[in-house]
This record gives structure tokens, sequence and C-alpha cells, in this order.
């Protein structure tokens, strides 16, 4: 089961539903979005970044 969540004042919240029955205790992972994991590891010069956003947005890709 998956779903996602947003942290808010010391809580998650979660933004679908689980099949859980009630008091079932459950394991969780918490990973970071992919943009929030991978910022800074790339250098791009600014022409770069306008291409990829241009090619992204007429589908190029």
């Amino acid at each position: 089961m998956r779903t996602k969540a947003i942290y808010e004042e010391g809580v998650l919240k979660l933004l679908g539903k689980l099949n859980l029955e009630q008091g079932e205790e459950v394991e969780i992972e918490v990973k970071k979005s992919v943009t929030e994991r991978t910022f800074g590891l790339i250098k791009l010069e600014h022409d770069e970044i306008e291409e990829i956003i241009e090619d992204t947005e007429y589908g190029s890709w």
C-alpha cells in the first residue's frame, strides 16, 4: 500500500485513503521527493535549463 502525505506541524497528513482496520499497526518509511533528493547534484547553465523546460512543455521527451 502506498500513499503520499504532507508534514504539517509535526503530523503527517495523508493525501489518500488506506485500507486499514482501526488499531492496526503499520511500519512507515519516509522518503523525500525526487526533486528534494537531487537538488544541487547537477549543475546546468541557464540556457540548458530553458531548453529542457521548452522540450518538456512541447512533448519532445
